[in-house]
């Protein structure tokens, strides 16, 4: 009699084990699949602050050009009285083009560097807005260089 009584409670300890055993591995499986997703997410998020990076880039170097056409157009107005006037034509005249070559870099860093693998939450500064507003300073950035030569 001892000896069924100890396979009886051999298997019941058996039964324990496995159900534990299968208990622990949905655990497992679930948090496993917990963590992918979080992994996915943080890729995601990787993504987003790319973007985000590219476009405070973009907008510093807009940044830039425009502070160099007003640095060109007041350094014109500043020098001509004191200096001889090729002097503050020059000056003028390479800020307003380092103007003109930032607004060209602006853009191209913001279409070379949008991310490609993984799929942002939040949306790109769309080429149809990007472009005619970059043409429209490189217009005000000539209109500038024109006044500088003709005043």
């Amino acid at each position: 009699m001892d000896d069924p009584s100890k396979a009886e409670l051999h298997k019941d300890d058996l039964r324990k084990e496995r159900t534990q055993l299968a208990k622990s591995a949905r655990t497992v499986a679930k948090s496993t699949s917990e963590l992918a997703d979080n992994s996915d997410r943080r890729t995601i998020l990787a993504g987003d602050r790319t973007l985000l990076a590219a476009e405070r880039t973009y907008a510093a170097w807009v940044r830039t050009a425009l502070a160099a056409i007003a640095a060109g157009i007041g350094a014109r107005a500043l020098v001509k009285d004191v200096l001889p006037g090729w002097v503050g034509k020059l000056t003028g005249t390479v800020l307003v083009i380092f103007a003109g070559f930032c607004l060209v870099a602006a853009v191209w860093r913001e279409f070379r560097s949008t991310p490609s693998s993984p799929e942002p939450d939040i949306r790109t500064i769309p080429a149809a807005l990007l472009v005619p507003m970059n043409l429209l300073l490189l217009l005000v950035a000539a209109a500038a260089l024109v006044g500088i030569w003709s005043a």
